[in-house]
């Protein structure tokens, strides 16, 4: 895998057209100098970008969140876009309280309420875009643990699991990061190229993940 890509703007069906990217840490661009959406702006040249990545906020809402949760500040988003991208929920794998709940909630206290409140809501305010998920990243020993949470019994993978499921019911195209990244911090000499902290992808690691996102979005 080549860390050094040269990005030559080419036609794209979204070219011109206004993108939103909503999600946690990794959107901000916490450990990068130049965030995914900002390499495919420049792959793709969308005519508006807009990020709306805070760090260590969750899908799910917590006590103490302030109103951060995903499924909360979708509302307050520019009402105008051709293309929503969501790319969360390592977070709530990671230092989230809130129960997994069922498909039938529709609170954002749980995970599934909040994916269910947040799809929904997307597809009533974008109900002309494009709407699509990003599944979290592996990770290693970021916070002490990698991908088993031993405060909750979790793993991430259920999380995962929970996101893909929720964006077929609703028939919201997704990809599938966590299986196809390319990025697996446990291994030392991928951790060391892509992932230095074991969670937030550096430069290189930020630019293969565009690479895997822009044919993505393609097919939407």
């Amino acid at each position: 895998m080549n860390e050094e890509v040269t990005h030559e703007m080419s036609t794209s069906k979204w070219t011109g057209k206004k993108a939103l990217f909503l999600g946690d840490s990794i959107t901000e661009g916490v450990g990068t100098t130049k965030t995914y959406h900002a390499v495919l702006n420049e792959m793709i040249g969308f005519g508006e970008v807009k990020h709306y990545g805070i760090s260590a906020t969750r899908i799910a809402s917590q006590p103490d969140d302030g109103g951060s949760a995903m499924s909360v500040r979708y509302a307050g988003m520019d009402d105008d876009a051709d293309l929503v991208v969501v790319f969360g929920g390592t977070n709530d794998f990671g230092h989230g309280s809130a129960p997994i709940g069922t498909r039938e909630d529709f609170t954002t206290d749980t995970f599934l309420g909040a994916l269910n409140v947040l799809m929904t809501g997307l597809i009533d305010k974008y109900a002309n875009a494009s709407i699509c998920f990003l599944t979290p990243l592996h990770r290693d020993f970021y916070d002490g643990y990698a991908e088993l949470n031993p405060a909750t019994g979790l793993r991430l993978e259920l999380f995962v699991e929970h996101l893909k499921e929720r964006a077929r019911y609703y028939a919201l195209p997704i990809l599938d990061l966590y299986a196809i990244s390319g990025m697996q911090p446990k291994l030392q000499i991928i951790k060391d190229r892509y992932m230095p902290d074991g969670l937030h992808p550096n430069d290189a690691g930020h630019q293969l993940m565009a690479q895997r996102i822009a044919p993505f979005l393609e097919t939407l």
